[in-house]
């Protein structure tokens, strides 16, 4: 049986709009060499990847400046990345043959509206109002729509559909307003 790389890339789902992390999580075989990892990053509604010149068993954070989404003060004005499909691709030479590519959905931005909407809601320890189990019930749906989106991305090889669901969440999510009944 044939030695060969098995490349992996892990991209956590975080709620810090400022940060983008891709780990290494390959598996390398010491009887190849590991020439020239590179990382392809294709931006949401962009056409062209921007190529990162890596090393093998990299943890980075990356800026928005690295991915060509802020060309002014980089490095003391931090911008936040977008939510939307990331096309990630991960390559060591022979580039065409050795690589790995993702569909990654960021949540970042919703996933931060969520949790402050969370923080909003005056949830007790006690039997909640037939008000307050509405609401929770819709905060729990909108959470599965979250989820399905980044499932149907992902997992599911379809992005249109994920980013329905995405869009679809997010608009439900805007509804919701604090109330005196249900909030601080």
């Amino acid at each position: 049986m044939a030695k060969k790389h098995i490349l992996s890339l892990e991209i956590p789902t975080v709620a810090n709009c400022e940060i983008f992390t891709i780990w290494d999580s390959s598996e390398y075989t010491d009887d190849l060499l590991i020439d020239c990892p590179k990382l392809f990053v294709t931006i949401p509604g962009g056409n062209k990847p921007v190529m990162i010149e890596m090393h093998e068993d990299f943890n980075t954070d990356f800026s928005p400046c690295a991915f060509n989404l802020q060309n002014i003060e980089c490095g003391n004005v931090r911008n936040t990345f977008p939510d939307g499909i990331y096309v990630i691709r991960y390559a060591v030479s022979p580039h065409d043959k050795a690589y790995v590519e993702y569909n990654h959905l960021r949540i970042s931005s919703i996933l931060k509206a969520y949790y402050e909407k969370l923080c909003e809601i005056d949830v007790q320890k006690c039997e909640p109002s037939s008000d307050m189990l509405k609401l929770m019930g819709e905060m729990k749906y909108i959470r599965t729509l979250i989820d399905a989106a980044k499932a149907k991305v992902e997992y599911g090889h379809e992005p249109r559909t994920g980013m329905d669901l995405y869009n679809y969440a997010k608009k439900r999510l805007e509804k919701i307003t604090c109330k005196v009944t249900c909030c601080k």
